[in-house]
């Protein structure tokens, strides 16, 4: 994938996707024609990312649009099918919803939107990455950031330039990234497959843990900023990401470690109040129960599976969108609790080196 190309975009009447089901081995090009084959794309999370899935989104209701010219309750039938296949990440229906209002203007009408939207996601996700890298550089200006991430919030989850890892590249090449510390984000690895993927292109030091071990890294004074993207983020601020991401919120507040979310407007759904409101995919078993098509545990096991997890507002440090901070960080968050010397005195020999 070189640099000034989009995992998703438009040619030849058909939508163009990169697959993320077969990162990091193979870099492979999905060429999506019918409805179905992108509703089929997006459940399976070949496209997966909130500012992605916008943007697909939209190209689906010209996939649509295309198909029944003459036709706009098909067309209408097939965009709700489209913006109903994940239903945490809101950035999907927005985009439905965005390239459906030119329908009235003709199939080629939605598609201009839809590629519109294409090219002011870049726009957007440079303006919040270097936001983001200003207010991490105020919040952290000691030295070279240890900044840990979750799930993946690069370029594949976005069109070009990524959110939470938008904002890494960015630090990186003010040359204020010492390392990245890279959860693998069970059960499907988004961390491990997708986000050193791109670190790796990017040249940018990384080293990858388990999900449980990502406290114990902050006990022991590894972790200077957690940066994470998001998926929906409600009126009172808070915030719905990749399971996982409200455990390392929890922890950060515990070490006083601040905690930022990176996000383009369109995530913000000031319609819902709450995210008590949220309403948390499920998904199937055996993402739990297997790993890469082998069985990990016993035959009919029963699984906990949320894809995503909500984090409340008094945990965020900051929400960073392309129009800079929202509201104001919150000093409350990054107010250290005593720890325990057991922990100090570890980490004072695990840093000794």
């Amino acid at each position: 994938m070189t640099t000034g190309e989009t995992t998703v975009g438009w040619a030849d009447g058909v939508v163009l996707a990169i697959d993320q089901r077969a990162l990091p081995h193979e870099v492979r090009w999905l060429r999506i024609s019918s409805v179905d084959d992108l509703i089929e794309a997006i459940k399976t999370l070949a496209i997966r990312g909130a500012p992605a899935l916008g943007v697909a989104g939209a190209f689906g209701v010209a996939l649509a649009a295309r198909a029944h010219r003459d036709d706009t309750l098909a067309v209408t039938a097939a965009a709700e099918r489209i913006a109903s296949a994940r239903p945490t990440a809101v950035n999907l229906a927005w985009g439905v919803r965005r390239a459906l209002s030119a329908l009235l203007a003709g199939a080629d009408a939605v598609l201009a939107e839809a590629q519109l939207m294409l090219a002011e996601d870049a726009e957007v996700n440079r303006r919040l990455s270097a936001h983001t890298a200003d207010l991490v550089s105020m919040l952290c200006p000691d030295r070279p950031l240890r900044v840990l991430t979750h799930c993946n919030a690069g370029r594949l989850a976005a069109t070009a330039v990524g959110t939470a890892l938008g904002a890494v590249m960015e630090l990186h090449a003010r040359g204020k990234v010492a390392e990245v510390l890279v959860d693998e984000t069970r059960p499907l690895l988004q961390g491990a497959r997708l986000t050193t993927w791109e670190l790796a292109q990017a040249g940018i030091p990384h080293r990858l843990t388990i999900d449980s071990a990502a406290a114990w890294a902050m006990a022991t004074e590894q972790v200077d900023c957690v940066m994470v993207g998001a998926d929906r983020i409600t009126a009172d601020g808070s915030v719905a990401n990749k399971i996982g991401t409200y455990s390392l919120a929890i922890a950060a507040r515990r070490h006083g470690i601040p905690f930022v979310v990176v996000a383009p407007e369109s995530t913000r759904d000031l319609d819902m109040a709450t995210g008590c409101d949220i309403v948390v995919e499920q998904r199937a078993a055996d993402e739990v129960t297997h790993v890469g098509g082998v069985a990990t545990a016993p035959e009919q096991t029963a699984a906990f599976n949320p894809a995503f997890d909500v984090t409340p507002p008094d945990l965020i440090t900051a929400i960073v969108t392309e129009n800079g901070v929202v509201g104001e960080a919150n000093i409350n968050a990054r107010q250290p609790i005593t720890r325990p010397e057991s922990v100090a005195a570890t980490s004072q020999v695990l840093n000794s080196d």
